[in-house]
């Protein structure tokens, strides 16, 4: 088994590197991973994590945060470099991961605990958090929603858990021509050098298996209600704003992540429409919605 692995997700280089000989710790814990390798070794990284289960916690820590991810509770530590701690838990309280990273979030380590499921999910988790915060240092943002491409363009569409995310892009496949399904979950959002907005696949994307290492211009982003009757609303900037920013990963407390991750969702409202739609869940709702984002 090689010892670092590497790949590129939204275009950023990220190196994986397993310590020791644990036999339990391998890329085998990480499928989604694998269209998403690099056939040769990257210069520019945006992170190094080490998998090494030697790892013990850092004991002069301050507790800042425990927040529920759906799929378990993470806790948060402040540590005195200005570096965080993590203890990401499965929905059974099982600890899975022990995440320790520096203040950008380019040097980090992990201990993984438990059987497969476990070490598949606390790693899994680690990557998706690291990624989001390092990325946020370079106009980067992981996104809650399900993303359908269509000629070129990206449209994700957010909304409150349960909502429907998935079933109205369900209908976008169904009834609209020439449409795929980028990503189901986490999509990435970059900001590139010239001040585009693209979207990507990842490879996290909840409970579909959708891993796709693809790219679209971002079209616009759709706010999802539910209602008794189907109507669409482009929405002026401040809403927008106030759609975007619950919709990406981040840490409200920390103020330079903070700050990078407003500064890229004004960029993002400066060049992309957003829309509120009011739907059931019926073909009516992905024809109105179409005809009104896609370009």
């Amino acid at each position: 088994m090689p010892k670092n692995n590497y790949f590129c997700i939204a275009g950023h280089n990220i190196r994986l590197h397993f310590a020791g000989d644990n036999p339990a710790n391998s890329m085998d814990l990480l499928p989604s991973f694998a269209v998403f390798e690099c056939k040769e070794r990257p210069e520019n990284l945006l992170f190094t994590l080490t998998i090494d289960d030697g790892i013990r916690p850092v004991k002069e820590r301050k507790l800042v945060r425990k927040f529920d991810t759906g799929n378990g509770d993470t806790l948060v530590y402040q540590l005195p470099d200005g570096g965080y701690q993590y203890i990401i838990r499965d929905i059974h309280d099982r600890d899975c991961c022990l995440l320790i990273c520096n203040k950008d979030f380019s040097d980090c380590r992990c201990a993984l605990n438990g059987d497969w499921v476990m070490r598949s999910f606390g790693l899994n988790d680690a990557l998706m958090l690291v990624f989001a915060f390092a990325g946020s240092f370079h106009q980067t943002m992981l996104i809650h929603a399900s993303t359908i491409m269509k000629n070129g363009y990206g449209y994700p569409f957010t909304a409150k858990s349960g909502t429907g995310k998935s079933t109205h892009t369900s209908l976008w496949m169904k009834h609209i021509e020439h449409c795929e399904l980028m990503n189901d979950d986490n999509p990435v959002i970059r900001i590139m050098d010239d001040g585009t907005p693209y979207i990507f696949g990842s490879p996290w994307s909840g409970k579909t298996p959708c891993y796709r290492n693809v790219s679209a211009r971002l079209g616009a982003v759709t706010l999802i209600e539910r209602a008794p009757e189907n109507s669409i609303k482009r929405e002026a900037p401040v809403q927008a704003f106030a759609i975007l920013l619950p919709a990406c990963s981040s840490m409200k407390w920390d103020s330079t992540i903070y700050n990078n991750l407003c500064d890229a969702i004004t960029r993002i409202i400066e060049t992309t429409p957003v829309f509120t739609l009011y739907c059931l869940p019926n073909e009516e709702a992905a024809q109105i919605c179409h005809k009104a984002i896609a370009r």
